[in-house]
């Protein structure tokens, strides 16, 4: 398979368009930017979460 360029991204957009109209592609553009967001932040937040616990344990071994 070859690589995804400017004429294979132009023909997705232009059937979004086409599916969705001009008034509803804006609207569905930022619930997929929040969806990132939001999936960036649970992701985050499972690390963070992680590494407080192992240094927690670490704290609580060498007490």
């Amino acid at each position: 398979m070859g690589s995804i360029g400017l004429p294979e991204i132009l023909v997705v957009l232009l059937i979004a368009f086409v599916i969705f109209g001009a008034k509803r592609l804006p609207e569905l553009g930022a619930g997929l930017g929040k969806a990132i967001r939001s999936f960036n932040k649970g992701v985050r937040g499972e690390d963070d979460q992680k590494e407080s616990a192992s240094i927690d344990e670490g704290k609580s071994d060498g007490a």
